[in-house]
């Protein structure tokens, strides 16, 4: 069995950030990331806010409201989602944990929880099983 290494023709970029779960992230690549989704969803809610025609109230506001305004919302809650869990899945793997536990993040509460906690835990300093260190991963020769 082959020893683990670290790629030298591979860097990980934001591709790698948002689309693999695959390696460690830092805490703040991990925030960026997320301040930059949360973005992405400001403009979009700011897009649907813009395209009605009158103001709404809470109790008139529903799912199908919001996803009949513009049909790709729900592809972009999609894309977003695998984006969080990604994210989340590095950062646990940065910590030392398995990367099953990102499954937090499918209930509710607890997903606002997960995301803060992980953003606030320092990773391990040492190579781990999932990397030699933050914001890397490994690669097989």
């Amino acid at each position: 069995m082959s020893t683990p290494q670290r790629s030298a023709n591979i860097s990980p970029g934001i591709f790698w950030a948002l689309l693999s779960p695959i390696g460690r992230m830092g805490r703040l690549p991990y925030w960026m990331c997320f301040a930059f989704m949360w973005v992405v969803i400001g403009i979009a809610i700011r897009l649907w806010w813009m395209s009605l025609t009158e103001l709404p109230t809470p109790e008139t506001v529903t799912v199908n409201i919001f996803v009949s305004s513009n049909p790709l919302l729900p592809f972009l809650l999609l894309v977003l989602n695998w984006f969080e869990l990604a994210l989340v899945i590095k950062r646990l793997q940065d910590i030392g944990q398995s990367g099953f536990l990102a499954l937090l993040i499918f209930v509710p509460v607890v997903n606002l929880l997960v995301v803060l906690v992980l953003g606030c835990i320092p990773g391990q300093a040492e190579a781990n099983r999932h990397g030699p260190l933050p914001n890397s991963y490994w690669r097989r020769s």
